[in-house]
């Protein structure tokens, strides 16, 4: 890989990093937020949304929610673990693509393709890649002489 692929891969996961710890970080700190309107309006598969979204439930969905996007944007901007949240990061953005759904209109003002295929892309071009590997923890874990190599075999390292 080139310097100049490393670098793009760098800069793609810092960037889907940092947006998912902000959005993170502000839902923690809002202590009025809570996922249940967006669940509650569900175009597709709404049996699912609302089950979610109910009383019984929204508390776990909301503590999910909010420690996901946080942890998986801390995990992405030092490069640990990039894989695992790679994929959690795409199955996240899944989630909340499936709701607005209308087929083949999501939201409001797209067709098929919206922002969150877009981070879903982006979350498989980091898999892919392994882009912890170049300027992160899991790089430090691969290159270290001092761990053992059954300990680098990992879902986040290989």
């Amino acid at each position: 890989m080139t310097k100049s692929q490393k670098i793009a891969l760098l800069l793609l996961r810092v960037s889907l990093g940092f947006l998912f710890l902000y959005a993170g970080i502000a839902k923690l700190m809002n202590a009025a937020w809570t996922s249940a309107g967006y669940l509650k309006g569900a175009q597709f598969m709404s049996g699912f949304y609302q089950w979610l979204g109910a009383p019984q439930n929204i508390v776990w969905v909301d503590f999910l929610n909010e420690w996901g996007l946080f942890l998986i944007g801390a995990t992405l901007l030092l490069g640990f673990a990039t894989r695992a949240a790679s994929l959690l990061g795409a199955i996240m953005m899944a989630l909340y693509y499936i709701p607005i759904l209308k087929f083949p209109y999501v939201g409001e003002h797209s067709y098929i393709v919206d922002e969150h295929i877009v981070y879903i892309t982006g979350f498989i071009v980091l898999m892919v890649f392994n882009a912890g590997s170049n300027w992160g923890i899991d790089g430090m874990i691969e290159r270290s002489k001092m761990i053992p190599a059954k300990w680098k075999k990992c879902l986040w390292c290989k």
